[in-house]
């Protein structure tokens, strides 16, 4: 099944993301939970996927505080929306392995930008252990709740790690797994090893490419994507692959180009999901 995140359209209602990946071709749809009411209203998305004949075939937990009405603390967030997939019988959650470490954003006006410092106050193993328990204990016979493999983050040209487990060896201990290919690409490992490592526990695949920068549309960067869709392929993977590229990468006055742009992904997986070598 070849999904689209909303993610990808995150400047655009649900509403407008939900006709988008229609008309582009896509399957189905990955929800991410958010603030917006919309994203977690049960009679709402109901209504998107009846409207436009998308299925949603996931649900992301959210990731950033500030959920009106719902508990910030990340375990409660995640009952909610496994609740909230029960209710709509979308039968994955999607969720990302604990943060190991608090950062703090920083605009600064020499570099302009904005930079993300780690700050030493860590999680405590306790806190971390308590969320890795909840993804055993809130998932149900027809709602699975997967982990999400993390990127590295980059300060002063250092690699280091916000998320714990996230190393390759911690991964494969876990339960099944989200694989997030620009993920992989932030670290600098080769996907096709890793795909190996992990091959037993992937159940569902965020498709991106990377190219010192994360969520670029599939054939746009360095990843060997054409490799690991035929590897896919080959081996009889029937989860999700669901296209999570940056709206950056669309332009957001043109209907038309955006829908060319998210064809254009539909194609390339559509072309290299296949067992035999294209040429």
């Amino acid at each position: 099944m070849l999904a689209l995140s909303t993610g990808t359209l995150h400047n655009y209602g649900l509403d407008r993301v939900f006709a988008l990946a229609r008309e582009a071709g896509f399957q189905d749809i990955e929800v991410i939970v958010d603030a917006r009411w919309d994203t977690r209203q049960r009679g709402y998305l109901d209504s998107l996927r009846q409207r436009h004949g998308l299925p949603i075939v996931s649900l992301h937990a959210p990731f950033l505080p500030g959920i009106q009405g719902w508990n910030n603390d990340p375990v409660a967030s995640l009952k909610n929306t496994v609740q909230l997939a029960a209710d709509l019988q979308v039968g994955t959650v999607v969720c990302h392995v604990p943060m190991r470490w608090h950062w703090l954003s920083i605009d600064s006006s020499l570099l302009r930008r904005r930079v993300r410092a780690p700050i030493l106050w860590p999680r405590s193993h306790g806190e971390r252990a308590r969320s890795l328990a909840a993804v055993r204990e809130l998932a149900r016979p027809n709602v699975a709740v997967l982990l999400e493999n993390m990127p590295a983050s980059l300060f002063l040209g250092i690699r280091y790690g916000l998320y714990a487990p996230n190393r390759l060896q911690e991964l494969a201990k876990l339960g099944d797994l989200v694989l997030d290919t620009t993920h992989v690409g932030t670290w600098g490992w080769d996907l096709m090893e890793v795909y190996e490592q992990l091959k037993p526990r992937v159940r569902h695949v965020h498709l991106s490419d990377y190219n010192g920068h994360e969520h670029i549309p599939p054939g746009k960067g360095s990843l060997p994507l054409a490799a690991f869709l035929r590897a896919l392929a080959i081996d009889g993977y029937g989860g999700s692959i669901v296209v999570e590229s940056g709206p950056e990468h669309f332009s957001p006055n043109d209907e038309k180009q955006i829908v060319a742009g998210l064809k254009a992904c539909v194609d390339y997986c559509q072309t290299h999901f296949r067992k035999e070598v294209v040429v």
